[in-house]
């Protein structure tokens, strides 16, 4: 089937699996992080839960001129190795402090940081490392298939986190997180490197630092797709606030309804990473229809008015937001250089994440002193500012002299 043709590649097919096994386990651990924090940690602090959002994403911006530089000029699959194991190695000791009773929140703080800056190097590198695996025909097609098992992850991880922090505690959520990064290292371990698409590496020069911001500045569309990467990822994507205060606050459910919340987010993310998949080449107005689907669905999500309705509403926010994030990653890598790559793909991650310094903190105040309600109002707010963008933008090309 072409919606799968990625994986007639035996390399694709051995990091998909190592990769599917290593993302149940990231979603487990920030199921049982956001959980630890809001009610163990704190008396249900959705501004606690957003300082530890802003320091695990916040690298991605702090350290981003770094990160691109790293991703074009050295061996990718070894800078993968490196950084899965990194954070394999803190979700092991954040479990052990947290079994043996000696975790606090500033543990939880420091933890978050350190697996954000080890997270900062891993993202553009294993984003731009797919077109290794399999050449620039299939990347828009492997790039969506990554979403969908990264997404599967989301439905299954959270699930399983919920009923491990119920039946055996938190901290068993994390171990197994940091067990489940042997796969993925195993997977890289296991790749045919004869095999590999190698890419072009891009030489070091004076400047080359700064090189991506240029390149980006002199591109009117990238520059259209980052400003809505911003207000999305900035101010829409804080699922681990809307779902938690929502599932404590509004519906006063237990760690096994709030794992449930975060999986059915997932069906929507899965649907909308598998129409992604269908597509041979991305079009930009695939980010109008994605911001607008999720603006739709938060504001739907905000008035639900029980916990059902409201996870129905979760599937439509998780069609628009992968709709839109698959957009943005294969029409950047598809429209750039391949020596440029690496620090454009990081650019976009630290757009799209380093804004949740700002943003998971104003929304948490939001969800604190107005109610859970008006945040999810603000990601709607976010998703419809967004559309207009993409309104304007594709007007501008219409109206550009032939």
């Amino acid at each position: 089937m072409a919606m799968f043709r990625s994986l007639r590649s035996v390399n694709y097919r051995i990091w998909a699996a190592g990769a599917l096994v290593s993302n149940i386990g990231t979603w487990m651990q920030r199921t049982a992080q956001d959980w630890l924090v809001l009610t163990h940690l704190t008396a249900h602090n959705a501004s606690a839960v957003g300082i530890v959002m802003a320091l695990q994403f916040g690298p991605q911006l702090l350290l981003l001129l770094w990160t691109g530089f790293a991703a074009d000029h050295y061996n990718q699959r070894k800078l993968l190795m490196i950084t899965q194991g990194l954070m394999g190695a803190l979700a092991l000791a954040l479990g052990l402090l947290t079994l043996t009773g000696i975790v606090q929140l500033w543990h939880v703080y420091l933890f978050a940081f350190l697996s954000g800056c080890a997270s900062a190097f891993d993202a553009p590198v294993r984003q731009v490392f797919v077109a290794e695996l399999v050449g620039e025909k299939d990347l828009s097609n492997a790039i969506a298939l990554n979403s969908t098992s990264f997404n599967a992850a989301r439905m299954i991880g959270p699930a399983v986190a919920g009923l491990t922090i119920a039946s055996v505690g938190t901290g068993w959520a994390f171990l197994i997180n940091g067990a489940s990064f042997f796969a993925v290292l195993a997977s890289l371990f296991l790749l045919r490197v004869s095999g590999l698409h190698a890419n072009l590496r891009a030489l070091r020069t004076k400047g080359s630092l700064t090189e991506g911001l240029r390149y980006v500045w002199g591109r009117p569309d990238l520059k259209a797709i980052l400003l809505m990467l911003f207000l999305i990822g900035t101010f829409g994507m804080n699922f681990p606030i809307f779902i938690s205060t929502m599932a404590v606050g509004a519906f006063h459910t237990d760690a096994r309804g709030y794992g449930l919340l975060s999986s059915t987010l997932a069906i929507g993310t899965v649907a909308g990473a598998l129409l992604a998949a269908r597509r041979e080449r991305p079009q930009f107005k695939s980010l109008l229809i994605g911001a607008a689907v999720f603006g739709l669905g938060c504001t739907l999500a905000a008035v639900a008015p029980n916990y059902w309705l409201f996870a129905a509403a979760l599937v439509i926010i998780g069609v628009g937001a992968l709709t839109f994030s698959n957009t943005t990653n294969s029409l950047m890598q598809l429209s750039t250089e391949p020596a440029m790559r690496g620090r454009v793909v990081a650019l976009r991650v630290g757009v799209a994440l380093g804004g949740t310094p700002i943003g998971a903190p104003i929304v948490g105040w939001v969800a604190d002193n107005l109610g859970p309600r008006w945040a999810l109002a603000v990601g709607a707010a976010s998703g419809i500012l967004a559309a207009g963008v993409a309104i304007y933008t594709m007007r501008k090309r219409l109206d550009r002299p032939k």
